[in-house]
């Protein structure tokens, strides 16, 4: 065999292997959304799906802009940058504007966006979103938020692009690390917890995501739950995110009447851990819920030993 033919049968050989890769890169990263049907029969409760975006703090990462519209009514318009390690995102608008938010977004366009982290253009969502909590939401409390959001005033205000290198290969590359993230489990409610428990746990680790901050992440940026709610580095690159973990024992708080006082009052009561590193956002969103679901919050943090 000759040297040209030897070259030939290699470059041969290797353009095989990267379309053999290419082709497996292309079927493992492909979106699957769930289909129309997959919607149930539901009658939607405005005031739950109100409750839902107190508990998200969906306006503390949504706001828009000191200035730009909807900014001065505290409406979800977006884009606020978000900078973290890889990149700087600029969070969607979600008031029902047809052309910059979400009103034309059909109910299963919602829910594939909300469990799954696919458009309705069927690109993955980079995991800023915090999808990977709120696929533990059930289907009865994302229509119940979705009603409440297309209830809002609509605002236009144009989307950005996320600032990441190579953010369309980046964003492709996604569909992979769903394939290690969604293996953790969603949430599901522990056996023998009293119902106030339950409803703060399901608060805290789904619409809340508290964990998205305070639960330590491994080098892929999954969530390590043997470490859940241990704290960790801030998201943003900057700092870090104090555990919720052992606040009785730290004496963070002395009970659950004290942390139900912090989170419905914050700095204004002299809570200053309610007041730094953007909590103070949550800590204002989270004191519009009803009393019962703060106080289910505050049960069970305090009871993470």
């Amino acid at each position: 065999m000759t040297g040209s033919s030897r070259a030939r049968r290699l470059a041969a050989a290797l353009a095989t292997l990267v379309g053999a890769g290419a082709a497996s890169f292309v079927l493992l990263t492909r979106p699957s959304p769930l289909p129309p049907e997959a919607i149930p029969t539901h009658e939607v409760d405005l005031r739950n799906g109100e409750t839902l975006y107190h508990a998200g703090s969906c306006l503390g990462c949504h706001k828009a802009p000191e200035g730009a519209p909807g900014a001065d009514r505290g409406l979800p318009a977006g884009g606020t940058p978000f900078p973290t390690p890889i990149g700087v995102f600029h969070p969607q608008n979600l008031t029902p504007d047809a052309e910059t938010g979400i009103g034309r977004w059909s109910e299963i366009d919602f829910v594939n966006a909300m469990r799954l982290g696919i458009s309705p253009h069927d690109t993955h969502y980079f995991p800023a979103f915090p999808y990977a909590s709120y696929r533990s939401m059930t289907m009865a409390d994302l229509l119940d938020l979705r009603a409440y959001l297309m209830s809002l005033p609509a605002v236009k205000s144009p989307s950005r692009e996320a600032e990441v290198p190579m953010a369309s290969l980046a964003r492709r590359g996604v569909g992979l690390w769903k394939r290690v993230a969604f293996r953790q489990p969603t949430f599901s409610p522990e056996p023998g917890r009293s119902p106030s428990w339950t409803r703060g746990a399901y608060l805290a680790n789904a619409p809340g995501h508290c964990g998205e901050c305070h639960t330590p992440k491994d080098w892929l940026m999954v969530a390590d739950e043997s470490r859940h709610l241990a704290g960790g580095p801030h998201p943003g690159g900057e700092g870090k995110v104090p555990a919720l973990r052992g606040l009785l024992a730290r004496k963070k708080y002395k009970d659950v009447d004290d942390l139900v006082l912090a989170l419905q009052n914050g700095e204004t009561f002299g809570y200053e851990d309610l007041s730094s590193g953007g909590m103070a956002a949550i800590q204002e969103n989270l004191a519009r819920l009803p009393e019962s679901d703060v106080r289910a919050l505050a049960e069970y943090l305090l009871s993470l030993q």
